[in-house]
């Protein structure tokens, strides 16, 4: 991830944004039509005519297309908290049929609950007041496709630039994938799966998961596990945690003393939300955390299944199997662009229930 910033390198620079659809050179700002046409009508050309787009309800969007070896580098978009379940967003690698990328906006940028949280990662930066930020590296041997799906009943106005460079070599670069999955509910003493039975060689880069509780008491106690390169025959991970507070850098229920479950956000992992009940509506406790790991990153040969567990106490100190909702969103490099992403949940399934009054009017 570290590289000589004062290095000069033979690489040039592009950029894609509704103000230049193609990314071309000296292609920016031409627009004469847009979503800001009639605010720039006594300046012209030049002058933000098109700085963003409205995507039907239903339809596909094409946000990028690039046709040559490329690594995206950034990706900032905004639109309306409304839409952070309901757009959908997919990247296809090298003329791949299935995409790598399939996930939730909202969720991919560590967003899964509708409502704002503050995301100051190396990775992932969610700024006030929903303006969101990739730095994720994506390279492609010959071709990328960025879309993205409105799932809403209505029009979602979206805003987004995203950056590449050309010119860079390619060689032993993995492809990113992003699969998503929602457990709502878990079922009692099943585990929640993050990535199921992954072919091929790559390494596990990140999780980031929307937590919410259905019983009162402590949630985080189950481990994640991971399993490869033939670990799922034998039944038995390679990598097991400790707890779920552990494996996102926290410890003893996230809970500083007189204050509680307490939010943080460092550079690789973090518990940037916590959505506490509000005695009406909100009468569940639900979480946003993430963690990276681009300095440790989890290296496999062969195969990947990556699980965790939903765990509490019971008053005779045993532990109690959970029935909570959990969606996870899991980041990792293959070797080929062949997306193996699980079917994604329809609209209702992907729904967050009890959104701020506001957000329903």
């Amino acid at each position: 991830m570290t590289f000589d910033l004062a290095r000069l390198r033979d690489v040039q620079t592009w950029s894609i944004s509704p103000e230049n659809f193609d990314g071309r050179k000296g292609g920016g700002a031409r627009a004469t039509e847009g979503t800001g046409a009639d605010c720039a009508a006594d300046l012209g050309v030049g002058w933000k005519v098109s700085p963003s787009v409205d995507i039907p309800a239903g339809e596909t969007f094409d946000l990028a297309a690039i046709d040559t070896a490329a690594t995206i580098t950034h990706i900032w978009c905004t639109t309306h908290r409304d839409n952070w379940r309901t757009l959908i967003l997919r990247a296809y690698w090298d003329g791949a049929d299935e995409p790598a990328v399939e996930v939730p906006l909202g969720d991919f940028f560590a967003n899964g609950w509708g409502r704002f949280a503050q995301v100051s990662s190396s990775m992932i930066a969610a700024n006030p007041n929903g303006g969101f930020n990739s730095y994720w590296p994506m390279p492609f041997a010959r071709s990328a496709r960025i879309t993205i799906e409105n799932r809403a009943p209505q029009a979602a106005t979206v805003y987004y630039q995203i950056t590449y460079e050309t010119g860079r070599d390619q060689g032993g670069s993995g492809y990113l994938h992003a699969h998503f999955r929602r457990s709502n509910p878990l079922q009692r003493k099943q585990t929640h799966p993050i990535v199921d039975a992954v072919a091929g060689r790559g390494h596990y880069v990140g999780t980031y998961l929307a937590w919410g509780v259905n019983s009162p008491g402590w949630w985080g106690e189950g481990e994640i596990k991971f399993y490869l390169d033939g670990d799922r025959d034998d039944g038995f991970p390679t990598i097991c945690g400790t707890g779920t507070e552990d494996y996102f850098g926290g410890a003893w229920n996230f809970d500083v003393p007189g204050r509680g479950y307490t939010a943080y956000t460092t550079p690789y992992l973090g518990m940037p939300q916590v959505i506490s009940p509000d005695g009406l509506y909100h009468s569940q406790q639900r979480f946003g955390m993430y963690r990276w790991h681009v300095p440790d990153p989890i290296h496999f040969a062969r195969d990947l299944t990556v699980d965790i567990q939903a765990l509490g106490w019971r008053p005779n100190h045993r532990y109690r199997s959970l029935t909570d909702d959990i969606a996870s969103t899991a980041l990792f490099y293959l070797d080929s662009p062949n997306g193996q992403a699980p079917q994604l949940p329809s609209v209702e399934d992907l729904e967050i229930v009890g959104q701020p009054m506001e957000a329903l009017r």
